[in-house]
């Protein structure tokens, strides 16, 4: 029974993060649809309106819920919980605050969701683009953390991290000079 719970917790992850990699992308089409004329304008938001509540409410929140109870019961059905507090699981530990760290994001993302939906847009398209890094910058630590465990060094792990960033951001800042261009 253990493999099944485990895959299906894999499956959910991947879920869950499609949609917190496609929502903040949703989020800046519908920014950037303010800059359309009136028409256009009411008709995108509109309709990006509508994909981002399907894909919120219909797989996002879902997923983030059934990788959460999935996740529960990998974390006792495989011994970690026992051991998270020791040195062998000091790696899962860590792993728990980034999963805690990414639920946060999630959260996040709601608060934006509510705002574009209500017409407020806090954020722009560039601030947006940023944050939408953010569930990547999560993902490569967890899969780290969990593929290489004990192996890793706290040092190399953090410096390759960092690294990881600097590369994301710069990219970013790269893309948006060929927008200009």
């Amino acid at each position: 029974m253990y493999l099944y719970v485990k895959a299906l917790h894999i499956i959910f992850i991947v879920t869950w993060f499609a949609g917190l990699f496609y929502m903040p992308r949703l989020f800046i089409y519908n920014v950037e649809a303010n800059q359309k004329d009136e028409t256009s304008r009411k008709v995108l938001q509109e309709q990006f309106g509508i994909m981002m509540k399907r894909l919120w409410y219909g797989i996002t929140w879902p997923s983030a819920i059934l990788t959460f109870v999935f996740g529960i019961w990998v974390l006792f059905e495989s011994g970690y919980a026992k051991i998270v507090f020791e040195p062998a699981g000091r790696w899962m530990l860590i792993k728990l605050i980034f999963v805690v760290f990414l639920y946060l994001y999630h959260f996040s993302l709601q608060k934006i969701l509510k705002q574009q939906l209500a017409g407020v847009f806090t954020y722009t398209s560039q601030q947006l683009r940023i944050w939408n890094e953010v569930a990547t910058i999560f993902l490569v630590a967890v899969v780290m953390l969990v593929v290489v465990k004990q192996n890793l060094s706290a040092l190399w792990g953090v410096l390759g991290l960092l690294l990881f960033v600097v590369l994301l951001m710069s990219a970013i800042k790269v893309y948006k000079l060929l927008r200009k261009a």
